[in-house]
C-alpha cells in the first residue's frame, strides 16, 4: 500500500514485493483460464504446458517469503508497513495454491480425452471457471490500487460461487443419473468444479487479507456461505 518512507530503498522495496504478487496473480490467471481450455477443447498439450508452468508459482512464493524475512530484519517495519509485508506472504501462498488448483484440473484433460462427451457437457465448467476468474481478477485489481470498496465487493459475491457450484454440481449428477456412461467423465468435472469452487475461496482470502492490510483488522461478518451440494440426493 503506497506510503512514501524517508529511506527511499524502503519505498522500492516493498514495491518489488506488490509487483511480485501482480506477476504471480497474472500468471496464476493465466494457468487457470487455460486449463480450463484443455479441458473444454481436448488440448493435450495445452494441459502439459500448464502442468509445467506451475513451477513459476512454487519459485515465486519461496522468492516473496524470503525477501519478506528479509525487509523485516532490516528495516523492522511497523503498523501497516509491517502488514503489507505480512500480507504479501499470505497473499502469496493463495495464489500459489490457485496455481495448483489449474494444474489439478489440466491433468484430467488427459482422462477425458478417453471418455469425451459432447460439448453441452463442458459448459457449465466453462462458465463456472469463467465467473471465478472475474472474482479473483477484481480482487487482484482491488490489491493494486487499494480500493477497500472493491475488496469488500468481492467478498460479499462469494456466495455466487457457492451458488453457481451448487447448480454444476446438480447438473452433472443429473447427466449421470440419466445414463451409467456418463459416470466417468462427470465425476472428472466435478473435481474441476471442486477446484475452481477453490480458487474461489482463495480470492476471498485474498479479499480478507488486503482487508486487513488496509485497515488493520480483518472483516468482522462471517462471510456468506451458499454451498448445498451436501444436501443433493438427501431425502426430505
Amino acid at each position: 500500500m503506497p506510503t512514501q518512507h524517508t529511506v527511499r530503498s524502503f519505498d522500492k522495496e516493498l514495491n518489488c514485493l506488490s509487483k511480485k504478487i501482480a506477476e504471480m496473480g497474472t500468471h496464476a490467471v493465466h494457468m487457470v483460464e487455460r486449463s480450463i481450455i484443455a479441458i473444454v477443447h481436448d488440448d493435450k498439450k495445452l494441459a502439459k504446458q500448464v502442468i509445467a508452468d506451475d513451477i513459476f508459482l512454487d519459485e515465486a512464493e519461496r522468492k516473496i517469503d524470503e525477501e519478506a524475512i528479509l525487509i523485516i530484519a532490516r528495516r523492522q517495519p511497523m503498523a501497516v508497513d509491517l502488514r503489507e509485508i505480512i500480507g504479501a506472504i499470505r497473499i502469496s501462498v493463495d495464489l500459489e495454491r490457485i496455481g495448483d488448483m489449474g494444474k489439478n484440473i489440466a491433468k484430467r484433460t488427459a482422462i477425458l480425452s478417453d471418455v469425451r462427451q459432447a460439448d453441452p457437457f463442458y459448459h457449465g465448467l466453462e462458465a463456472f471457471a469463467a465467473l471465478a476468474l472475474k472474482q479473483l481478477n477484481e480482487v487482484l485489481d482491488a490489491y493494486a490500487c487499494c480500493s477497500l470498496g472493491r475488496i469488500d465487493a468481492v467478498r460479499e459475491h462469494d456466495d455466487e460461487i457457492d451458488s453457481m457450484y451448487t447448480s454444476l454440481f446438480r447438473e452433472l449428477l443429473t447427466y449421470m443419473l440419466e445414463d451409467p456412461c456418463n459416470i466417468t467423465v462427470c465425476t472428472h468435472l466435478l473435481f474441476c468444479a471442486k477446484n475452481i469452487e477453490r480458487i474461489g475461496d482463495h480470492a476471498t482470502n485474498i479479499a480478507e487479507t488486503v482487508h486487513y492490510v488496509i485497515t488493520g483488522i480483518y472483516p468482522a461478518l462471517e462471510r456468506p456461505k451458499d454451498d448445498q451440494t451436501y444436501r443433493l440426493g438427501a431425502g426430505k
